[in-house]
């Protein structure tokens, strides 16, 4: 559990010590603490002085009392033969202004690994891929293991993986950025999904095959397994959910409880057929209150009063951007039905968020 730096009257007393008594009228110019400072005052006299961590208000919410937050021991660390080489070589890379003290408080972890080992080579690898520090950055803030967890053990190998399959590096780079803990994964558990998205005929070079690997290096045997006979009890063939899997990956991540809920009103509400749900898999994923059940409610009174005719696609409209679905459903009718744009925001949009 971390420390809470408010809370902590000694950590607190050191740190309001140490900044307003010598650092608050120093310039940058300033000399280090002495010798017989302690190793505490020389440690945060380093991270504030050298390393470009902020100076103001460093007693609440700032980059400095979050890493110590996060790792006390680093009043403790070795200035010069641990913290001094792996911050010279993160600013030697372009990790300058706020980048640095972002990274610093992202994962401690990371300056109790070893830099040749360990960091520079992730480094290296992730620069390959991702091209920028904000992109890496980007990529830390999601996965922070990605720089000290078994990183030649499991990152490398598979990504190592994932070339030789033929990824593209530009869709590697969207895993890396998007899903990076995909890659925390066994090797074994990897080279299973690989070969079975083969099986599947989803091939490296498609749009989805990075969703779909994802997925299937999450699920087990009998997870699928299980997802795919759920599926077939609402209806669904084995073959339909496979096809709606490779359109749609996240499909089989949706719960068992949301399917059949999402299943049961459009079958029995909406009398929407089954088919186009399976042609529509995100469907089952949209927000049911934030969503389906207001743009569905603004769809019946339109279709009721006539302003809409004939077989509306109900489908069409639930996947419209808010933007266009108020554009064409709401505003343009505000005029022929008083209070529709009141029944569209008045239902409870805050049961869940996924849109």
């Amino acid at each position: 559990m971390g420390i809470n730096i408010n809370g902590n009257l000694p950590l607190r007393n050191l740190l309001l010590s140490l900044i307003q008594k010598r650092f608050l009228k120093t310039s940058s110019t300033s000399q280090p603490p002495n010798a017989s400072s302690s190793p505490s005052s020389f440690t945060v006299h380093y991270l504030i002085n050298s390393c470009g961590l902020p100076l103001q208000s460093a007693l609440s919410d700032t980059h400095i009392a979050k890493l110590i937050e996060k790792w006390p021991a680093v009043l403790r660390s070795r200035t010069e033969d641990n913290l001094k080489p792996k911050f010279d070589f993160f600013i030697t890379n372009g990790f300058v202004g706020q980048l640095l003290p972002q990274l610093v408080v992202l994962d401690p972890v990371i300056f109790r690994t070893s830099l040749d080992t360990s960091i520079k080579p992730c480094f290296e690898l992730l620069k390959r891929f991702l091209k920028s520090n904000e992109n890496i950055l980007a990529a830390l803030s999601r996965a922070p293991f990605l720089m000290s967890f078994s990183f030649n053990a499991t990152v490398r190998p598979n990504l190592d993986l994932l070339k030789k399959q033929g990824v593209t590096a530009d869709r590697v780079a969207k895993l890396l950025l998007s899903q990076p803990r995909s890659l925390q994964h066994s090797n074994d558990r990897m080279v299973y999904a690989v070969n079975y998205l083969k099986q599947l005929g989803i091939e490296p070079h498609k749009r989805m095959y990075i969703h779909a690997l994802t997925v299937i290096a999450r699920m087990n045997e009998s997870a699928w397994r299980k997802k795919i006979d759920m599926f077939k009890s609402v209806g669904w063939t084995e073959e339909e959910v496979l096809w709606a899997f490779k359109r749609y990956p996240c499909l089989l991540l949706i719960s068992e409880e949301k399917i059949r809920s999402m299943m049961d009103f459009f079958l029995n509400n909406m009398k929407l057929e089954r088919q186009t749900i399976v042609a529509n898999p995100a469907l089952l994923k949209y927000s049911f209150g934030n969503r389906v059940l207001p743009r569905c409610n603004v769809l019946k009174v339109l279709k009721s009063k006539t302003l809409i005719k004939g077989d509306t696609n109900i489908a069409t409209f639930l996947k419209l951007s808010e933007k266009d679905f108020m554009e064409r459903c709401v505003t343009k009718y505000e005029d022929k039905v008083p209070g529709l744009l009141e029944m569209y925001r008045g239902i409870d949009k805050g049961k869940d968020g996924n849109g």
